[in-house]
């Protein structure tokens, strides 16, 4: 397969002039050329072979950005440059194996080797990869960018081959005079049709099932029926007539390499386009993977939509100059229009859509679906129309039908080489300089100069169509003026149930935004990254937080003297460690620069952003691991949760391993466990990967929401003496008084169970791996799912084992631990509507603790 882009890439016709005038000329002529096409049996076939192969190489794509993320982190520079070596390598291929082509008698027998080569290479750059990480991370130490071959060969190679596919197929196809446009096109179709079921495929079917190397085995097996399907064709077109010989290359036309180089540029553009709708259309999903697939499913379904209609009449356009530069400049001017008119009444749209999907099938994973697809229609469908139909219409200004395979190859290569160049420099430049609306308007009226020099290039009869475009050029540029810059910004508080924005930054890396909002006595802020709430400051965020770095400091063994957070978030955790004098050396990894500007404006986190005592390294966490041979103390996470895009990869059984690697003798590692974010199965499958590596491990409850999860390699003791040194610090005792834990006593009361009630509950679930990482494809969870974990979690409840010389303090915990649980009585019967229960249970913690400020704001919010 030649396309495999996440966005559409638009082929160009080049030939020699002679060749392409007769493209044109056919459709004026009274008396056309009659065409050979294939029978329609064999045309069928050939548009089987190309779905299939796109399919597969969509897969391989999902797959390879997936295992590329571990290898060289989920950094945006890192990942774009290795994905851009994917794009390359289909550029290299479409170009190379496109001009071999026309010099094959039997062209259809090259598709069977490179169908072949692609099954071959993929699963082994898929194996390989999975292995990667550690090389690469220890060649980038020692050779620096020469580690980047790594990336380049394992997945350029398989890509180079998936280049030459479409070139080649059409260059054996297309038979007589009048056919290239259409024929072209409907191949286009075809070939993107099958990347639709590859990206839906992905996420809904082959990585929850079979997991990574289970998926890239299966795209395989679809390559390979590939390479069958051509060996069959290929005997039943040896028996066909040739219409035209092969001839000896000849350079391009100048007015075919004036529409190539144009082209080149329009799929600059509408990568441009796409990274913008990346980042606009998740203000109205989630950050799960599926909303991602329905997107990238919906704009390849606009490609094949546009090319499959435009191939349809392509032989009665007289103008394709005219009808190019109207379609270029068309698809800007309603991209643009779609966001400047974006507003409250989509995400109505989406809900009521998603409730009748739900009235339906009772199904809330199909009504979330169901969302996705409204806001990916809403936002990308129509652009893209337009953006496919441009391919076969650059067709008839390109190809000759002497070099077929040279120039559809040129098209291809051109424009996925445009499509990186305008992907980095949209990502990396004008993003983070003019911002997402601005930049959106900066690309529309580039497409607008595109399409306004090509239609004039047309014939003169056709001036109307000229007008026409210069008419879209004024609308564009009026609508870049007056569609306000902070339009994503005002959408952020609009579909989020208001609040005041106090902090907005769009980045090559996502937005970022800080939002205040009040409950009936409380007022809080809370962090939204990439339109997605990741906690906020208030008081049940500051308890867990707080809780996930002074709890294990607490009661380590030994005496910790450094300690490493992954993820700065609210600065919350990250900052709980400056209360722990004792330490020499606090780090947080954080993804995102806009994350720690934002950090100033949370209360409760210390000044975490601007601390003297925190070292804040901008890396990923895994890539931290990886390149840093550091050992701590302690390791502490506070990642998004596990279901979201690309998480998973904090959950996993291999990031539990490779942590271990950096704990010092005696460390501690500990892990965030969300409880209503996903189905209680999927909570068992993160308990169990974190089992299969610490065989030391202990549960202690941090909120009413939230679990913690502390592993070892040694053995974990509750040294009461001990305990009660760490916790006697005085700014480590102020932290925790604030949210509740006012006592030694009250922080080994949030004690539930040691590694014999985990077991309990993990039970026979499989384990989350970088193979595996079902946690990311799961379904929704209900929306009573606290209701039904939570009791699972506290009816494993056991006493916990302290060495304690008084012996008292175990009365102490005791006491501590029954108010607690009286307080979680009553948040459960909230959840359920018990009136009776609630007002009983919570009158008993207020009772014993009356001035706990963690129970004061619940009851008083």
């Amino acid at each position: 397969m030649t396309r495999v882009t996440t966005v559409p890439a638009s082929p160009h016709i080049d030939g020699d002039e002679a060749g392409r005038q007769r493209n044109i000329n056919a459709v004026r002529s009274p008396k056309r050329p009659k065409r050979t096409m294939p029978r329609k049996s064999g045309s069928s076939a050939f548009v089987v072979l190309l779905f299939c192969s796109g399919v597969a190489a969509l897969v391989y794509q999902v797959l390879w950005i997936k295992q590329l993320s571990l290898v060289v982190g989920i950094e945006v520079y890192s990942i774009a440059i290795a994905v851009s070596a994917f794009f390359a390598g289909l550029a290299l291929g479409s170009f190379v194996i496109g001009r071999w082509a026309d010099r094959l008698e039997r062209p259809l027998l090259l598709v069977s080797a490179l169908e072949v080569g692609i099954a071959i290479f993929s699963v082994t750059a898929t194996l390989l990869l999975a292995h990667a990480a550690t090389p690469f991370a220890s060649m980038e130490t020692h050779t620096g960018a020469l580690a980047w071959l790594i990336p380049f060969v394992l997945v350029g190679m398989p890509a180079f081959l998936m280049g030459g596919t479409l070139p080649v197929v059409v260059r054996s196809c297309v038979l007589g005079d009048g056919a290239i446009a259409s024929t072209g096109g409907a191949f286009y179709a075809a070939n993107t049709a099958g990347g639709i079921a590859g990206a839906l495929l992905s996420s809904f079917v082959l990585l929850p099932s079979f997991g990574v190397r289970g998926s890239a085995f299966a795209a395989a097996t679809l390559n390979l029926v590939s390479a069958i399907m051509a060996c069959a064709l290929n005997r039943d077109v040896q028996r066909r007539p040739r219409t035209f010989p092969v001839t000896e290359q000849q350079s391009l036309p100048r007015q075919a390499r004036i529409a190539l180089g144009l082209y080149a540029l329009a799929g600059g553009i509408a990568l441009g386009y796409e990274v913008v709708w990346s980042q606009a259309i998740v203000q109205f999903l989630s950050t799960r993977s599926f909303g991602f697939s329905i997107v990238l499913a919906t704009y390849l379904a606009g490609l094949v939509v546009g090319s499959a209609l435009y191939g349809r009449f392509a032989d009665k356009v007289e103008n394709p100059w005219g009808v190019f530069g109207l379609l270029i400049s068309a698809a800007g001017l309603v991209a643009l229009l779609e966001i400047s008119f974006l507003g409250i009444w989509q995400l109505q749209v989406q809900a009521a859509i998603g409730d009748l999907v739900y009235a339906a099938t009772g199904n809330q994973f199909a009504r979330m679906c169901a969302r996705f697809f409204v806001a990916a229609i809403g936002i990308v469908f129509l652009p893209t129309i337009l953006l496919g139909a441009a391919f076969p219409a650059v067709l008839q200004l390109v190809v000759g039908k002497h070099h077929i395979g040279r120039d559809i190859g040129a098209v291809i290569a051109l424009n996925t080489v445009g499509g990186i160049a305008g992907t980095l420099l949209t990502g990396f430049l004008l993003v983070p300089k003019f911002g997402f609306v601005r930049t959106l308007g900066i690309l529309a009226i580039a497409a607008v100069s595109i399409g306004i020099f090509a239609s004039f290039r047309g014939p003169m009869v056709y001036k109307g169509i000229r007008w026409v475009v210069v008419a879209i050029g004024i609308m564009t540029i009026a609508g870049g003026i007056l569609t306000p810059a902070d339009r994503f910004a005002r959408l952020l508080t609009m579909t989020r149930g208001g609040g005041s924005l106090v902090f907005y930054e769009e980045s090559k890396g996502g937005t970022v935004a800080v939002v205040q909002e009040r409950t009936d006595a409380n007022t809080f802020r809370r962090l939204y990254i990439q339109g997605v709430s990741n906690s906020g400051d208030a008081m049940p965020s500051l308890r867990y937080m707080r809780l996930q770095a002074l709890l294990p400091l607490i009661i380590h063994r030994g005496d910790p003297r450094s300690a490493l957070v992954i993820g700065f978030g609210t600065g919350i955790t990250a900052g709980a460690l400056s209360q722990y004098s004792r330490l020499d050396q606090s780090v947080c990894a954080e993804l995102l620069p806009a994350v720690v500007h934002a950090g100033s404006l949370f209360r409760g986190n210390f000044d975490a952003s601007s601390s003297s005592r925190l070292q804040i390294r901008m890396r990923d966490g895994r890539r931290e691991l990886l390149q840093n041979a550091q050992h701590y103390d302690l390791i502490t996470l506070e990642p998004p949760p596990p279901s979201a895009a690309g998480v998973v990869n904090l959950y996993s059984r291999d990031f539990y391993k490779l942590a271990v690697t950096r704990l010092q003798p005696n460390g501690l590692f500990a892990q965030w466990l969300p409880l209503t974010t996903q189905n209680d199965y999927d909570t068992r499958s993160l308990v169990r990967s974190f089992l299969d590596v610490f065989p030391y491990a202990t549960l202690w409850t941090t909120e009413l929401h939230e679990m913690l999860l502390i592993g070892s390699l040694s053995p974990i003791e509750l040294d009461m003496n001990r305990v009660k040194e760490h916790f006697n610090q005085p700014l480590v005792s102020e932290a925790l008084k604030e949210v509740g834990i006012a006592s030694p006593a009250a922080l080994l009361a949030t004690w539930v169970t040691g590694r014999e009630g985990l077991e309990r509950y993990a039970g026979a679930a499989p384990p989350v791996t970088d193979d595996r990482p079902r946690i990311e494809y799961s379904s929704w969870p209900h929306q009573d799912e606290i209701t039904r974990v939570l009791p699972e979690f506290l009816a494993l409840q056991s006493e916990p084992l302290v060495i304690d010389g008084t012996g008292t303090s175990q009365m102490d915990i005791s006491a501590e631990r029954e108010n607690l649980m009286a307080f979680y009585a009553a948040g459960i019967a909230a959840y359920n509507g018990d009136r009776q229960t609630w007002a009983h249970s919570i009158s008993r913690a207020l009772q014993y603790d009356p001035d706990n400020p963690y129970y004061n704001w619940i009851v008083n919010r």
